[in-house]
């Protein structure tokens, strides 16, 4: 995006990227099918220790100009829920549409190139790469984060900033499925696949509504790797499993109307029955009648499934991780250009910086945004 932009501002171009691929990432995400926006994107979609860093860029590049670009080049695509836009065919389709972009602007683009080290020249920086060597006015960093190193993952962003002396904002894996400890693994043994719409809080309060998902391993699922960005080392997260009803309510309603059933069966309606029967095991699910509960294993039982707490071991790590949270110190830079305040002509966009977007779509939308404004100055 910002190779185009700056091309077709007339600037002679150069893409260095070690990959075999252009935009390998972007090709595997969203199940292949890419989630290339979101309609709803606005800074509050971020964490970045300056939450005010991506106002400026996103108001400048929105998700409908993103959009208009895609429709310009014929892309099909569809809606799903809560703003998610995707590919109806696959991510190809949005590498091929920035590919043609570089094209139409005269951008050269140079795979299986490694970048080997970064100077300061008296014209600007000088570039040395396995195959080449290059001398620019303006260097723009588009290194990513540390996810996903199969992918070719590497901290060289985070190496130049520091060797031009820019703080760096601790990273972490973020977008990220959690382990669990070996005794709640051994609890949920044999759950792995099973699906649950709840809504999950962090200790600080955030909260998502989405889906859980049971892994070999321990939760996955949208609404877990949302939390996970705001999650840390020995906190637990709260999950509430019926977020659309009050069970006391329906307990009370079964009572009136079927209290001879009982209600491990009558749980086994509203939560998937393979859970059910691992919380009758552990006896947070009474094996009795709905008509023979107490006041209190009502309440007792309301509140477990209403705020249920578990405490992760850790994360998946940078192996499966979606994003890495924090990067370079958007202190350091310009919020309308990207460019370096201590060293002019170096510009970091995208993943590298220490801008983290919700899952669905918006960190796709602040790199689009953050290589258009870049694009405009370089």
């Amino acid at each position: 995006m910002c190779a185009a932009q700056a091309g077709y501002r007339g600037r002679s171009v150069v893409v260095v990227d070690m990959g075999k691929k252009p935009a390998r990432k972007v090709l595997i995400s969203g199940g292949g099918r890419c989630n290339f926006t979101n309609e709803n994107a606005n800074p509050d979609n971020y964490l970045c220790k300056n939450p005010h860093f991506v106002k400026s860029c996103l108001s400048r590049y929105s998700a409908q100009d993103f959009i208009e670009l895609v429709e310009r080049h014929g892309l099909n695509y569809h809606h799903k829920t809560l703003g998610q836009l995707f590919c109806d065919n696959n991510a190809q389709d949005i590498v091929d549409i920035l590919m043609t972009e570089c094209e139409w602007a005269g951008v050269e683009v140079k795979l299986r190139s490694e970048v080997l080290s970064v100077e300061k020249s008296e014209s600007g920086y000088l570039v040395k790469t396995t195959d080449a060597s290059y001398t620019c006015e303006s260097l723009v960093v588009a290194s990513g984060g540390l996810t996903m190193p199969k992918l070719g993952a590497t901290p060289i962003g985070y190496q130049i900033a520091e060797q031009f002396g820019l703080n760096i904002i601790e990273t972490m894996p973020a977008l990220v499925p959690f382990t669990l400890h070996d005794h709640d693994k051994a609890r949920f043994e044999g759950l792995s696949g099973i699906s649950i719409d709840c809504l999950v809080s962090s200790e600080n309060g955030k909260s998502f509504r989405e889906n859980i998902l049971f892994t070999h391993r321990g939760l996955s699922g949208p609404a877990i790797l949302q939390i996970s960005s705001f999650w840390r080392a020995g906190q637990e997260v709260t999950i509430n499993l019926l977020p659309d009803s009050n069970l006391v309510e329906t307990i009370a309603q079964w009572r009136a109307e079927q209290g001879q059933k009982s209600l491990k069966n009558l749980m086994a309606t509203v939560l998937p029955k393979r859970f059910v029967e691992v919380l009758v095991k552990e006896q947070v699910i009474a094996e009795k009648a709905v008509n023979q509960l107490s006041h209190s294993e009502i309440e007792q039982l309301a509140n477990t499934i209403h705020g249920w707490q578990i405490k992760p071991n850790g994360t998946e790590g940078y192996r499966t991780a979606e994003v890495t949270l924090g990067g370079v110190d958007t202190d350091e830079l310009s919020s309308k250009t990207f460019e370096s305040k201590k060293q002019p002509g170096l510009f970091f966009i995208g993943e590298v910086i220490d801008v983290t977007g919700w899952l669905g779509g918006y960190n796709f939308q602040f790199c689009w945004a953050a290589g258009f404004a870049c694009g405009q100055v370089v």
